[in-house]
């Protein structure tokens, strides 16, 4: 049991409601982003799920943002030997469009709508990535084409402002793109370092970042570190057609857990 004083403390000063099952899922969620920003992508939408079960949908967007972003500072270390930010500039221009599409949105739209809707849209993502992988002769041209980078890159925008949940969105685009697991986790880090460093202003403007939200971020930071070394010591181990599939199945399992919460 949890020390009754520690929890009013808690409850007074950060976003945790003073209960033990609050705090938990919140602990569970914060280790999720160490493991995502290590190269475990699809744990990042098991973070989305736990923690607007734990600070309701608008908050948990602000609360888990400074989070995500010294997530990503201590990926883009572990992974700056892979990869270059060639391929985030290529991306750059149509995330950003999709950041100030979903910044409004925030604001007005269902959660208990968006999360089934990021959730199928995933799903048939994953299912696309199967269809290029069985026609890679036919698609290869597909892939590499600008259109391609574009939409991906607005709807990896437009979801990361809405619910932080692009991380399957670009798993998918860089898993057709076909890089080595090295280079896939370079990229993969260099854009949301990016992306995240761009949305700090409109998540403030909507009051989602704010005193309690960074005092609960303070308490969580040493379980998002734990997860980023944890994460990085279990891929060193995983060769890369196994990789990739672990980023398939986690990615599948979080959108189905997306469209049924």
């Amino acid at each position: 049991m949890l020390d009754s004083t520690w929890l009013q403390w808690l409850a007074d000063h950060s976003m945790f409601k003073g209960d033990g099952f609050t705090l938990t899922l919140a602990v569970i969620g914060a280790l999720c982003i160490g493991l995502s920003k290590a190269g475990l992508a699809g744990t990042a939408t098991l973070t989305v799920v736990l923690m607007a079960k734990a600070f309701g949908a608008k908050e948990s967007v602000g609360l888990v943002l400074p989070l995500l972003i010294a997530a990503d500072v201590m990926g883009f270390i572990i992974n700056r030997k892979g990869g270059s930010w060639k391929p985030v500039w290529r991306m750059a221009v149509p995330a950003i469009l999709g950041v100030l599409v979903g910044w409004p949105l925030l604001d007005v739209i269902d959660k208990s709508v968006a999360r089934p809707v990021i959730g199928w849209l995933i799903i048939a993502l994953l299912g696309f990535k199967l269809v290029l992988d069985a026609n890679k002769d036919t698609f290869v041209a597909l892939t590499e084409h600008k259109a391609f980078a574009w939409s991906m890159g607005f709807m990896a925008g437009v979801v990361t402002m809405l619910a932080n949940a692009a991380g399957p969105v670009m798993t998918v685009y860089l898993l057709s793109q076909r890089l080595e697991k090295k280079d896939w986790l370079g990229v993969f880090s260099r854009f949301f370092l990016f992306i995240n460093l761009f949305k700090v202003p409109f998540s403030t403007n909507l009051g989602i970042i704010n005193g309690p939200s960074l005092v609960t971020n303070f308490i969580l930071l040493p379980v998002v570190v734990l997860g980023i070394l944890l994460g990085w010591q279990i891929l060193k181990r995983i060769p890369q057609k196994p990789f990739e599939w672990l980023l398939f199945g986690l990615t599948l399992i979080a959108a189905i857990w997306l469209v049924l919460g």
